[in-house]
C-alpha cells in the first residue's frame, strides 16, 4: 500500500516508515492528544497544503490523490497515527444514481483491528460513498478519518461526456496541523485554539487565541478622541474655546502617535489677546512625547473666507503640549501684521467663524 503508517503493523515497523512519518509534538488539542490534519507546505512554497491534493481528470470518474503527511488523532489512551502517502494514488469513483445525484467523501483512514475489529491493520485513502437524493447530503466521516474532500456526482454520470465535472466538483475539508508552537495555516476550518496565546494563519491575517476566541493580531488600534486644553506659553491672557467646535483624535501604534484637530471657533470663543505676540497659543497632546521636537506636522488657518488663509507648522515646544508658528503668507500676497507663533492676534485678529485644522505625527516617550 502506498498509504504507509508509523506504529500501526502488528508485525513491526520498517526503517522506511520510521523516516517517511511525521514525528514530534504536533498542534495539541488536550494534555496528551494533537490536531488531526495534514502538514502544510508545498515544494514551490506557494500553496498552504499541497498533500492529499485530489485532481480530477477530465471526461472520467477517476482522480488522482498526490502524496503528503498527516496525523490522524483517535482517542486520548489510543493515541494519534502518523500517516504518509509516498506517491500518487488513483481512485475511482462509482457511476451516478439514474435519478438522483450524490455527494461523496473522500477521507484519509485509518483501520486498526486491536481497536475496531475490522479485520484490517493499515491506512488507506478510500471514498465514502452518498446516498442519491433530490437534495443530497455528504455522508458522515468515519472515526479514525480525516476528511479531504467533498465530491459531487451528478445524475446518470460515467465515463465519456458525462463524467463528473471536476472544475466545480469539489469542496476541500483538508485541514493541517503543525509543530506545537507552529502556526496554523487554516484552509477550511473553524476549531477553536488549544491553548491562549496560540497563533494562526487565515487568509493572510494573524489571529490569536485567547482562551475563549481567535482575534487579529496585532490588536490594531482604532482612532480615539481626546480634547485638548488650551493655554498660552506665558500662562498669560489664557484663551477659552467656549461654543466653538472642536473635533480632535489620536491613534497610537507602539511609539508612534497619528493625531488630526480641527478648531472652528464660535461666538462666545474667547481668544485670549493680549497686546504682545509673545503668548503663544499651546494645546496640549493627546499621549506624553519623547522629546520636543521643531516640526511634527502642519495646519490650515482660515480667517473665513478662501482667501485669507494661511499655513502653520506644528512643533512640540515642551513634551506635554503643540504650538503653532506661521509658515507662509496669504495666497493674496497681502503681509501680515503679525507673523510667528499663532496667538491671539497673530497672523490676524481672530473672531467667530474662524477654523484652524491640521495633523501630526510624533514619537511617544512609552
Amino acid at each position: 500500500m502506498p498509504v504507509r503508517s508509523g506504529w500501526l503493523s502488528p508485525d513491526g515497523q520498517s526503517r522506511e516508515d520510521t523516516r517517511l512519518v511525521s514525528l514530534g509534538a504536533l498542534t495539541p488539542t488536550s494534555p496528551v492528544a494533537t490536531r488531526s490534519g495534514i502538514l502544510p507546505g508545498s515544494s514551490e512554497g506557494l500553496y498552504r497544503i499541497s498533500g492529499f491534493t485530489l485532481t480530477g481528470a477530465t471526461g472520467t470518474m477517476s482522480a488522482t490523490v498526490s502524496p503528503g503527511r498527516a496525523v490522524v488523532q483517535s482517542t486520548d489512551a489510543r493515541g494519534a497515527y502518523p500517516l504518509a502517502l509516498t506517491e500518487y494514488l488513483s481512485l475511482t469513483f462509482a457511476d451516478g444514481d439514474a435519478q438522483y445525484g450524490r455527494i461523496d467523501l473522500v477521507a484519509l483512514r485509518v483501520y486498526d483491528d486491536a481497536y475496531d475489529g475490522s479485520g484490517r491493520t493499515e491506512a488507506v485513502v478510500e471514498i465514502v460513498q452518498g446516498v442519491p437524493a433530490a437534495t443530497p447530503t455528504v455522508p458522515a466521516t468515519p472515526v479514525q478519518s480525516l476528511p479531504l474532500y467533498e465530491v459531487v456526482v451528478p445524475k446518470g454520470a460515467s465515463a465519456g461526456t458525462n463524467a463528473i465535472a471536476w472544475s466545480t466538483a469539489l469542496t476541500g475539508r483538508r485541514t493541517a496541523t503543525v509543530g506545537v508552537g507552529g502556526i496554523l495555516p487554516v484552509t477550511t476550518d473553524a476549531t477553536i485554539g488549544a491553548y491562549p496565546g496560540q497563533y494562526r494563519d487565515v487568509a493572510g491575517q494573524l489571529q490569536r487565541w485567547s482562551g475563549t476566541a481567535w482575534t487579529d493580531y496585532p490588536v490594531l488600534p482604532t482612532w480615539q478622541s481626546w480634547s485638548p486644553t488650551w493655554a498660552t506659553s506665558t500662562g498669560a491672557a489664557t484663551p477659552a474655546f467656549g461654543n466653538a467646535s472642536v473635533s480632535c483624535r489620536y491613534v497610537k501604534f507602539g511609539t508612534t502617535v497619528h493625531l488630526d484637530f480641527s478648531f472652528t471657533f464660535g461666538s462666545t470663543t474667547s481668544f485670549g489677546t493680549s497686546p504682545t505676540t509673545d503668548d503663544n497659543w499651546r494645546f496640549s497632546l493627546p499621549v506624553a512625547a519623547a522629546a520636543a521636537r521643531p516640526t511634527i506636522g502642519f495646519a490650515e488657518m482660515a480667517a473665513g473666507t478662501a482667501a485669507n488663509r494661511a499655513t502653520a507648522r506644528v512643533y512640540l515646544s515642551t513634551t506635554t503640549a503643540f504650538e503653532l508658528i506661521t509658515a507662509s503668507g496669504q495666497p493674496t500676497a497681502v503681509a501680515f501684521a503679525k507673523s510667528g507663533g499663532v496667538d491671539g492676534l497673530t497672523p490676524w485678529t481672530w473672531a467667530s467663524g474662524h477654523t484652524i485644522t491640521g495633523t501630526a505625527t510624533y514619537e511617544a516617550a512609552s
